[in-house]
């Protein structure tokens, strides 16, 4: 793995190198809605349909796709019981649950500064605005 040390956060690891596959990893656990469909799982384990209701504006087509990387990852565990009709439950992995853990906190954090977020969006805006007014 290629990593630096270097920069703003002297001994603080950050994924640097184009081919480095901690990126990979990154963008299956921060993809839209890879962080949405671990947050859910964080609380209970889903079947598929009742995950896509609870993710809500997933396509059946992404959801399975994300569910798949993520299993392949090792996050999520997929556990098909031989009965009929078939029954197939998502729930976290230890690995999972940490990455979810992480997102989620995010999440959260988000929410939370929500409001300076929207008040630097104005303002950035409204220099724009005023820059493209001035000659």
């Amino acid at each position: 793995m290629e990593v630096s040390s270097q920069g703003r956060w002297p001994g603080v690891k950050v994924v640097s190198g184009q081919m480095c596959p901690s990126r990979l990893v990154l963008e299956h656990v921060t993809s839209r809605w890879g962080v949405l469909i671990l947050a859910a799982l964080l609380e209970r384990s889903y079947r598929f349909s009742e995950l896509r209701r609870e993710v809500g504006g997933v396509s059946e087509k992404m959801l399975a796709q994300t569910l798949q990387t993520l299993e392949r990852d090792g996050f999520v565990h997929r556990d098909a019981k031989p009965v009929i009709p078939p029954r197939v439950d998502y729930s976290l992995t230890g690995l999972g649950r940490e990455a979810a853990e992480q997102v989620v906190a995010l999440g959260r954090w988000t929410e939370s500064r929500l409001d300076a977020v929207r008040a630097a969006r104005e303002a950035y805006d409204e220099q724009k605005a005023h820059a493209s007014r001035t000659p």
